[in-house]
């Protein structure tokens, strides 16, 4: 009996406490791994995607997150007229212009 509560005692002695900072070490690293390719990627992406959307004139030719093709006629602070074919105008938000086909040609 006195050998089993002793065995139960000692901790086996194989490997013991692993210290303070070496148990975070892993953690660091896949915080690491996380931010170099998930989130400074994003926010790189978003901040580009930030820049388009403050750039927009009229005349700009668009594609929007929907797949519509048109060109600026129009810009608001949050809705932009997009001709999408001759005499039809849609209104769509700013946020949801995914890309600039075409520049405005200047006059």
């Amino acid at each position: 009996m006195d050998f089993l509560a002793y065995a139960m005692g000692t901790g086996g002695g194989a490997g013991g406490e692993g210290g303070g900072f070496g148990a975070f070490i892993p953690l660091i690293l896949m915080f690491a791994i996380f931010y170099f390719l998930l989130i400074r990627p994003q926010q790189k992406k978003a901040k580009q995607h930030k820049q388009l959307l403050s750039s927009l004139k009229k005349g700009d030719r668009i594609i929007s997150s929907g797949g519509l093709h048109g060109l600026i006629t129009g810009i608001a602070d949050d809705v932009v007229t997009v001709e999408i074919a001759p005499k039809v105008r849609v209104k769509i938000s700013r946020g949801s212009i995914s890309g600039v086909t075409g520049k405005a040609q200047s006059q």
